[in-house]
């Protein structure tokens, strides 16, 4: 028994080993895992310009307006009075004399007249006195008197009448009126209306910012074009040489516009017509050359990126002209230095 007890253990035993030996033969080998491949190096993609040998010009262009050369700024001259007239439209043309605006006068005018018929009362007086009593008898004399003091309150009370009123003293276009109602309050000194002649014009260039008017100056030759055809221009006034008006705005007008004079003007142009300009500002020729994007600034100082082979290198430059699209350098750089762009 006991020899067959072994024996029947010794074979189950085998069976299970077998067993398990077909079980582990049904599941998956597991494969060994891959290694992740080499990655290769972006190549970067760096912009460059070489340094080049060429012309450079600055320019100022822009789109100017004619304005008359003589206008005339209206205004009262008292403060207080309450606006009655307004007889004027922007764009009307006016004759001197013409009243524009008027302030209530109606007692002023009264006074006047009234004023008027006692000097003549006086006259009569003093003429009837001096053929009665002769030229010197004492009441000649004071009817004399009487008549200069009448004249002088006359004279008076027609200024204040004047002084109320707005009356055109050139012929012209009124080109300006500020917005006012009748019934409102005048300030003493307030520029209301401008009157404008239309046979005197120039050409006004108003820069955004006086930075951008850098480098003009008196006397320069302006290119000028209307329409299709060109003429020729010169810059007859700048910001530096502006006088003083007394007038806010128009001195902060003047202190960013450019005032050119132009030859051979047409007849049938008028004022708030348009033209191209062109002003060159500077000039330099045979000069080391960049691309703007090519300049750097960091503080006070100007440098520039050049690549040497596969790295970058920097170099503070002196930089001369600098246009909208190109740098002169005058110091840093030699021709064909290839300048990194941007980034």
């Amino acid at each position: 028994m006991s020899r067959k007890g072994s024996a029947t253990r010794a074979a189950i035993g085998g069976a299970v080993f077998v067993l398990c030996l077909s079980a582990c033969s049904l599941l998956p080998v597991e494969e060994p895992p891959l290694q992740p491949p080499l990655a290769k190096p972006v190549k970067q993609n760096i912009a460059t310009a070489e340094t080049k040998r060429g012309d450079i010009v600055k320019r100022l262009t822009g789109v100017a307006t004619f304005v008359s050369d003589k206008m005339d700024y209206l205004f009262f001259k008292e403060s207080g009075g309450r606006l009655s007239q307004i007889n004027v439209q922007l764009g009307d043309r006016v004759k001197a004399g013409d009243l524009l605006l008027s302030t209530e006068s109606d007692e002023l005018e009264a006074n006047v007249r009234l004023q008027e018929i006692a000097v003549e009362k006086i006259r009569i007086d003093l003429a009837r006195a001096k053929s009665e009593a002769g030229a010197d008898d004492p009441s000649v004399k004071l009817l004399e008197l009487d008549l200069q003091a009448a004249n002088i309150r006359l004279e008076l009370l027609k200024k204040q009448l004047e002084n109320a009123r707005l009356s055109s003293r050139v012929s012209g276009i009124v080109t300006y009126i500020e917005p006012m109602e009748l019934g409102q309050q005048v300030q003493a000194y307030q520029k209301l209306v401008t009157i404008s002649d239309p046979n005197e014009k120039k050409l006004v260039y108003e820069a955004s910012d006086r930075s951008q008017l850098a480098g003009v100056q008196i006397n320069m030759d302006v290119d000028v074009k209307i329409g299709e055809k060109q003429y020729r221009g010169k810059v007859v006034q700048v910001p530096s040489t502006a006088p003083a008006t007394g007038n806010e705005a128009i001195d902060t007008r003047n202190a960013k516009s450019v005032i050119i004079d132009v030859a051979g003007l047409p007849a049938d142009i008028n004022i708030g017509d348009q033209a191209d300009i062109t002003i060159v500002t500077a000039k330099r020729e045979g000069v080391l050359i960049i691309p703007r994007a090519g300049l750097r600034t960091y503080m006070d100082r100007d440098y520039v990126q050049v690549l040497e082979g596969e790295s970058r290198k920097e170099i503070d430059v002196e930089k001369g002209i600098v246009t909208d699209t190109e740098v002169e350098i005058r110091k840093g750089l030699d021709e064909g230095q290839k300048v990194i762009l941007g980034g």
